[in-house]
């Protein structure tokens, strides 16, 4: 498995035991958890270095993809995207005592909105009004179905306590397409299947199942 994070640094700012990222890159070719998001918060509230690792593995890239092209023109020359990103990911590491994900997506909002206060904060501060940014709910190019908006919008407990009630093949897909939102034709790629239209058929076979586990549970 290739780590996303080389390497890592303990900081006192972070806490006791927590991992710094020196380098934040991108994803390996899987991944390296299919733990939904808050058990890994938890783990990594105890100083665990691979809860880490995979929480920056699943939130750093659909990040980037989402802060590429939105910095304003005020803004450009002193302030880079990576960095943006960073700053983003190491202010949520220092305050994972107090995350609690409500929703699904509840991560990568307040990981774009800590990217937005940012470019605000920039702009504020070179004394110029800052330029209308939307913070939109998907990735225009995500291609996300009408199911996945759905379970997004899931309160997160009840997501939690359907996923992990499925195999592990089926929460690794969900986690990848949900959680890390990765397009289909990452999956196709990182998971070693034979095409987009193979991914979308387990993609949509596996959220069909916790589609169902929802349902029961809501019953």
């Amino acid at each position: 498995m290739i780590s996303m994070v080389q390497p890592l640094m303990t900081d006192p700012e972070l806490g006791k035991g927590r991992a710094r990222p020196e380098r934040l890159d991108e994803a390996g070719s899987a991944l390296l958890s299919n733990e939904p998001t808050m058990e890994l918060v938890v783990k990594a509230r105890l100083g665990d270095r691979a809860a880490v690792e995979a929480l920056l593995q699943r939130c750093l890239p659909p990040l980037k993809r989402w802060a590429h092209g939105r910095l304003p023109a005020a803004t450009r020359g002193y302030l880079d995207t990576g960095d943006l990103v960073q700053d983003a990911a190491l202010h949520l590491l220092r305050r994972l005592d107090l995350f609690e994900p409500h929703h699904v997506g509840a991560m990568q909002a307040y990981l774009r909105q800590s990217v937005i206060n940012r470019i605000r904060d920039e702009v504020r501060r070179v004394g110029r009004n800052p330029a209308p940014i939307e913070l939109p709910e998907e990735l225009p190019s995500d291609l996300t179905s009408p199911l996945e908006t759905a379970i997004k919008a899931e309160e997160y407990r009840r997501y939690h306590g359907a996923l992990v009630s499925l195999s592990p093949s089926d929460r690794e897909v969900i986690v990848a397409r949900i959680e890390v939102q990765w397009s289909l034709g990452e999956i196709r790629e990182r998971f070693g299947l034979r095409s987009v239209d193979a991914a979308r058929m387990r993609v949509t076979r596996a959220l069909r199942r916790l589609t169902e586990r929802l349902t029961q549970a809501g019953a």
